[in-house]
C-alpha cells in the first residue's frame, strides 16, 4: 500500500479516516461487512511503501496501525435534513481559524474536485452536521474519511485545541452515489484529559443511513 499524497490531514502525513479505511479494506473490510477497528501508533507516512502483517501496517520496521474486525462502531449519529446541515455548515469554525487548513477531508485550501470540502458547523447539544456532495469516484476509504473530521471537530470546536484521530471503528453498509448529496453529522460522547471520544454518521439523500463509526481523538497540546 501507498498513500498517495492529496490524500493529507496534517502537513506530512495521511488523513487519519482515509488510511484507516485503506487499512481496513486491505484487511479485509467490505460494505455491507462487519465493522472494523484501526488504531493509529504513528502519523500515517505519505507516499512510502507500507505492508500489512498479521493485522498491522507496517512501514519497514515502524508500526503505523494495527487492524481488528469489531463488535460495533457505537451507537451512531440521529441524522438531519439537509438544508440544516447547510445552515450548520455556514459557521464551521475551520473558515475562521483551522490546525490544518489543506486536510484532505475538511480543509478549507482544497480546490472544489480535490478535497472532500465537509465543513462541519456547530449544532445543539455537542454535535456538528455537513453537507457532503460526494464526488465522481467514491470508494470504501472515501467514506471512513467522511466519517473522520465531522466527528473530530465536536471536540476541537468545544475548546480549540488541535486534535488528531487516534482510533476509529466504523461500519460501511453502503457507498453513496456519485454525485448525490449527502449529510455526515458528528457527536461528542466525552472528553478525558487529552482523550475525545466522538460519534460520526453518513446519510443519503433520502435520509437512509450509509454508515457510521466511532473514534477516538487525541489533543496535540
Amino acid at each position: 500500500m501507498i498513500v498517495p499524497a492529496r490524500f493529507n490531514g496534517p502537513p506530512g502525513s495521511g488523513n487519519g479516516g482515509w488510511c484507516a479505511g485503506a487499512f481496513a479494506a486491505a484487511a479485509g473490510a467490505r460494505p455491507g461487512g462487519p465493522p472494523h477497528q484501526v488504531t493509529l501508533r504513528v502519523p500515517p507516512p505519505l507516499e512510502t511503501p507500507l505492508e500489512l502483517r498479521d493485522g498491522s501496517v507496517w512501514a519497514d520496521r515502524t508500526l503505523v496501525a494495527e487492524v481488528t474486525e469489531a463488535a460495533g462502531a457505537g451507537p451512531g449519529v440521529p441524522g438531519v435534513p439537509f438544508d440544516e446541515a447547510v445552515t450548520a455548515s455556514r459557521g464551521y469554525p475551520g473558515f475562521t481559524a483551522h490546525p490544518f487548513p489543506g486536510c484532505y477531508v475538511c480543509g478549507p485550501d482544497r480546490a472544489p474536485g480535490d478535497g472532500l470540502r465537509i465543513f462541519p458547523g456547530p449544532l445543539p447539544g455537542d454535535r456538528t452536521a455537513a453537507p457532503w456532495t460526494v464526488p465522481g469516484e467514491v470508494t470504501p476509504e472515501t467514506v471512513w474519511a467522511a466519517l473522520d473530521c465531522p466527528g473530530g471537530w465536536t471536540a476541537i470546536g468545544s475548546g480549540g485545541r488541535p486534535y488528531v484521530l487516534g482510533r476509529i471503528t466504523a461500519a460501511v453498509g453502503a457507498l453513496p452515489g456519485p454525485g448525490t448529496e449527502c449529510v455526515v453529522v458528528g457527536a461528542l460522547s466525552g472528553v478525558d484529559g487529552r482523550k475525545a471520544t466522538v460519534d460520526s454518521a453518513l446519510y443519503g439523500p433520502d435520509g437512509g443511513r450509509l454508515a457510521y463509526a466511532r473514534a477516538t481523538w487525541l489533543a496535540l497540546v
